[in-house]
Parts: C-alpha cells; sequence; structure tokens
C-alpha cells in the first residue's frame, strides 16, 4: 500500500485514475467541491473507489469543518456554521456549546456516511491568536486551549456517532501564524514556554484516531525545517511532548510553505515520521511521482490505519440529521448566533 491519500479530478473516475489507483494501491482518498455535484454522483464515486480496493473498510476523506470550509454544500447538503459559532456559545454557556457542537458534527456525520465518506479532516484545535492571518480566522474553536479541547471533543464525539471518524489538525498549531501556509511558509519565533498554549488542546486529545501536521517552521524547535518536513517536531514534539500515537498525515503537500518537487517533499515527509502523505488536487503526474518515491506504508502505519477506520463500516442513515441540526440551532440562538 502506498502512505498516500490522493485527489480526484474530477466527479468521475477517468480510466488512467482508475488503472493508477489500481496499481498503487494507496492509503485513501480525498474529495474536493469538484467531487462533490450531486449525492446520486457522488455515492457512485465512492462505490466506485471501493469496487478498486475490494473493501469497504476504506479511507474516503473530506474537509467539512462549516462556514468557508464545506465541500458538500447546499442545495443537495445541509449547511454547517463555522467554528466561532461554538466558541461565542461557549463563552456565554459552555455546557450548551458542547452539546451544540456535537449534535452539529453527529448531523454532519450522518451525510458524510450516506455518501460513503469516512473521514473528515475536523475539527482544527488551532488556538486562534490576536492578529494572526485568517487563513484559521474563524475556523478556530476560541483562543482558550481548555475551551478548544472541550469542543473539539465533542466534535470527534459526534463524528463518531456518525460514523465517521475525525481528525485532529494542524499539529503543533496554527493559530499563530502570520501568512497563509498555502502561499508562503510561516515562520513562527514564539519561545517553547509561549507554545504550550499551542500544545495544549492536541495534548488533551491526543487518543484522537488521526492527525494532520501543519506547514509551519517553529524557530524554538528547528529552524530550518517545517514542521511536516522535521523529524525533531514529528518524533519529539507531535509524538513525545503530545503523546500522539494516532495515524499522521501530512497537510496538503502540494501548498507553496513547502519547497522541492511534490515527490521529494513527500519522501521527505514520510522520513521525518509522518505515516501518510496527502496530495489533494488530483494531478495524475504527482500521483504518480509520488508513488514511485514512496516505500511502501509500515506495518506500524498500516495498524494505526486499521484503528483509524474502526466503526466507519456501512454507511449510515440520514433520518435524524433535521432532529439534531435542529437541537443545534435552538442552543446558538441562546447566544444570538444563526447557523
Amino acid at each position: 500500500m502506498t502512505p498516500a491519500i490522493f485527489g480526484i479530478a474530477g466527479p468521475e473516475l477517468t480510466a488512467d485514475e482508475r488503472a493508477f489507483f489500481r496499481e498503487a494501491d494507496p492509503a485513501g482518498y480525498i474529495l474536493f467541491a469538484r467531487n462533490c455535484v450531486d449525492p446520486d454522483q457522488l455515492l457512485r464515486l465512492t462505490e466506485d473507489l471501493r469496487a478498486i480496493h475490494g473493501r469497504d473498510r476504506l479511507f474516503v476523506s473530506i474537509d467539512q469543518e462549516g462556514g468557508r470550509v464545506q465541500r458538500m454544500k447546499p442545495p443537495h447538503w445541509c449547511s454547517y456554521p463555522a467554528g466561532e459559532a461554538f466558541d461565542v456559545l461557549y463563552r456565554l454557556a459552555p455546557a450548551s456549546a458542547i452539546e451544540a457542537a456535537r449534535a452539529n458534527a453527529h448531523g454532519m456525520a450522518l451525510e458524510l456516511s450516506e455518501m460513503g465518506i469516512t473521514v473528515d479532516f475536523h475539527p482544527p484545535l488551532d488556538v486562534r491568536q490576536p492578529g494572526a492571518n485568517d487563513v484559521i480566522g474563524d475556523r478556530a474553536l476560541g483562543s482558550d486551549p481548555q475551551q478548544v479541547a472541550a469542543i473539539g471533543r465533542a466534535i470527534l464525539d459526534g463524528l463518531a456517532s456518525g460514523g465517521v471518524t475525525g481528525c485532529i489538525k494542524h499539529m503543533p498549531g496554527h493559530g499563530r501564524s502570520m501568512c497563509d501556509s498555502h502561499k508562503d511558509l510561516p515562520r513562527v519565533t514564539a519561545s517553547e514556554e509561549e507554545l504550550e498554549i499551542d500544545l495544549a488542546p492536541f495534548r488533551s486529545l491526543k487518543d484522537a484516531p488521526i492527525g494532520m501536521t501543519g506547514h509551519l517552521l517553529f524557530t524554538a524547535w528547528d529552524a530550518e525545517n517545517p514542521a511536516t518536513l522535521s523529524p525533531f517536531v514529528v518524533q519529539e514534539i507531535i509524538r513525545t511532548r503530545i503523546g500522539f500515537d494516532g495515524l499522521l498525515l501530512t497537510d496538503d503537500i502540494d501548498m507553496q510553505a513547502l519547497d522541492g518537487t511534490i515527490p521529494e517533499r513527500s519522501a521527505r515527509a514520510i522520513s521525518a515520521g509522518c505515516d501518510v502523505v496527502l496530495n489533494c488536487w488530483g494531478k495524475l503526474v504527482d500521483m504518480e511521482g509520488i508513488a514511485d518515491v514512496l516505500p511502501a506504508m509500515s506495518v506500524k502505519a498500516g495498524e494505526r490505519l486499521e484503528r483509524a477506520l474502526s466503526g466507519t463500516e456501512g454507511r449510515r442513515g440520514s433520518a435524524e440529521i433535521g432532529e439534531l441540526l435542529a437541537k443545534r440551532d435552538a442552543l446558538l440562538a441562546l447566544a444570538g448566533v444563526a447557523a
């Protein structure tokens, strides 16, 4: 198995994609809005992916956070609020915010599961910092680490209730980024003591089955390599100090925060200790290059992948979605927040 999550170019597989995926046997797939036209089409696509591998327990992922980050959109699917909505409610009524976040995530998961999707790259545990770039912004669950962890836990639990595995991101923390890592490499100069704030939510949720790195350079830990490509950050900070032992993915390896070719970046990430490379854009030449340079997935990574997908077999029905989202809306209304 190739330790990579690959994107797909359009709403259905091309013959070349189908042949490549069968040969490369990637760890899984990621879907974007370009792949989500309507429910019938999307279900056909995810069923096609399963048919290639002959297994129902397949890593089929998406970024469905809510707000500006949701790939399945109305009118075919429900709309979900950004993380800031739960932040606002938490400051007024913490227990209500936790219940609203859990109900929201449960409803979201039922929609995803019905489409054959098993993994949601949600929740972000990045602690919001004043003056930082808006790449996180209203996606954040708050500026207090304990609050971020509490809402994040509710989201993970809600997703699991709907048969979907969540993913904590972006380790070891994206909240201090002064630029958008899609376009440039953020350089974080905070001290180790200051960075304890960033690590705290990840420590609290270190038992999450999946985690994602961030493409940021932390001068306190490694002045030369961004976290995704840094053996010290991956092995010492994420695996040891945070204590995370789940499946560790990179953020999109194609982002401009990183240098070198896509295959070179991918090889460096695996060498640094990441389990799986995430490549989002569905460019066949890049995916072929990644498959050519990466070793087979390690036994340990394979075990983590199996654990991460536990409980995702079989599609769930969506009969409860309306009730769950009505509950969410009533709770958010306590703080005057519209979903």
